[in-house]
C-alpha cells in the first residue's frame, strides 16, 4: 500500500493544491513504513492539476491531507483514492497516526480557493 501527504517543510499543508510536495509512504504488510519518496507539486489548482492521475498510477491508495476543495476529493476518488481530511503534524508521524488506527477523516471541504484554515 501507499500513502501520500501533501506536504511542505515536512508538515502536512494545511491545503492540498498549495503543497510544495507530496511524500509518498510505502506499507508492508505488517503495515510499517518501509520507504518513502518526494513527488514535487505540479503548479495551479490541486484538483485541474492530474496529480489524482500521477498518484494512482503511482500505486496509492490513501490521501491524509490537511483540508481540501470538493473538486479534489472527487478527483482523488475517482482514481480510486481514499482522502482523510483534517490530518496536521510531520509527515511521518501522521502516517503511524493512520496505521495505528486514529486517523478519522473530518469531512471539512473548503469551497473556495484561498482557503486557510489554522492548525488546531
Amino acid at each position: 500500500m501507499k500513502v501520500a501527504v501533501p506536504a511542505r517543510d515536512g508538515h502536512v499543508d494545511d491545503h492540498f493544491g498549495h503543497c510544495a510536495a507530496y511524500e509518498i509512504f510505502e506499507i508492508d504488510d505488517n503495515r510499517r513504513i518501509v520507504s518513502t519518496d518526494s513527488l514535487p507539486a505540479p503548479g495551479g489548482c490541486g484538483c485541474k492539476s492530474g496529480i489524482a492521475m500521477v498518484l494512482r498510477n503511482m500505486g496509492v491508495s490513501v490521501m491524509l491531507a490537511g483540508n481540501m476543495g470538493q473538486g479534489a476529493v472527487g478527483k482523488l476518488a475517482e482514481n480510486g483514492i481514499e482522502v482523510i481530511r483534517g490530518c496536521h503534524g510531520e509527515t511521518g508521524e501522521v502516517v503511524e497516526r493512520y496505521l495505528a488506527g486514529g486517523l478519522t477523516d473530518n469531512a471539512q471541504i473548503c469551497d473556495h480557493h484561498d482557503c486557510h484554515h489554522p492548525h488546531e
